[in-house]
């Protein structure tokens, strides 16, 4: 990035590290159960960082897990999740896994960032204020610097006349850019991005996907997405992930999995969604 880009770390004490395609996520022998359903089946996989990566596959097959496991509102039954290096849910102790405490956890999730399918602004806030109130209650910036922030990126995604407006009066994709604006105000190392345009109207999916496909280009940073918009995961992939049953059935380049799947399951989906 360069270095008047808004998205950007220059705030002392959380700096990203440099994009170097070392691994930033890695997940270790990972199941998930919900009852005697396994959603999750010791999944092993990673993520490089400054690499956009999508999960593609049927509903039910894992892949939102994996978002929600990450910004820890689901706990994994067994296996390990390292963000950057650091377990997210573990701490070692006197050379044992432990299960970490909030104050760790907490310090390893402020790398994620996350935009859902809902845009859970809240409605009583202004825009602004929605975008600003993390960075000033979790990372401690000032009022100025936040509010310097939340302006460039509400630039960033076309809003910059919207910043004194309450969600209540924005249409949902300009919600859902309120929310991408929000996520990208904590300088996260990765943007998790949960099939952000299915709740929107079709006509106001094509402002979102652009408003992604821009920072897609033009940042380095990582990010992990769930979508059922295959041009959109062809457009601004590295890797594409065809999960099955809760495992990674092949992954691969968007020219190969969108052009070349290796398995009948993937020929299968694909022909159901494109």
């Amino acid at each position: 990035m360069s270095a008047d880009t808004p998205l950007q770390n220059d705030h002392d004490g959380n700096e990203n590290p440099p994009v170097d395609g070392s691994e930033l996520i890695r997940f270790d022998k990972v199941t998930k159960r919900f009852g005697s359903n396994v959603v999750l089946d010791e999944l092993d996989f990673s993520v490089a960082s400054g690499k956009h990566v999508t999960l593609i596959g049927p509903s039910g097959s894992g892949k939102t897990t994996i978002l929600r496991l990450l910004m820890t509102l689901l706990k994994a039954d067994e296996g390990t999740i390292k963000v950057n290096g650091d377990y997210l849910t573990h701490e070692e102790k006197n050379g044992k896994l432990v299960p970490a405490g909030e104050k760790h956890v907490r310090e390893v999730r402020k790398n994620i960032g996350m935009v859902f399918q809902q845009f859970n602004l809240f409605p009583n806030m202004k825009v602004l204020r929605n975008i600003t109130e993390a960075p000033v209650t979790v990372l401690g910036l000032s009022k100025d610097e936040a509010d310097q922030r939340a302006r460039e990126l509400l630039d960033m995604v076309g809003l910059g006349d919207k910043a004194d407006a309450y969600p209540t009066q924005l249409s949902g994709g300009q919600q859902q850019r309120v929310a991408i604006a929000r996520a990208l105000a904590m300088r996260p190392q990765v943007l998790l991005l949960d099939e952000v345009t299915s709740a929107l109207d079709p006509e106001l999916v094509a402002g979102v996907l652009d408003v992604l496909r821009d920072i897609a280009h033009t940042t380095d940073i990582t990010m992990l997405c769930v979508t059922h918009e295959m041009n959109f995961a062809r457009d601004i992939s590295d890797q594409v992930l065809m999960f099955d049953s809760g495992r990674v059935l092949e992954s691969g380049t968007p020219e190969k999995i969108f052009g070349d799947p290796e398995h009948d399951r993937t020929r299968e989906f694909l022909s159901a969604v494109l």
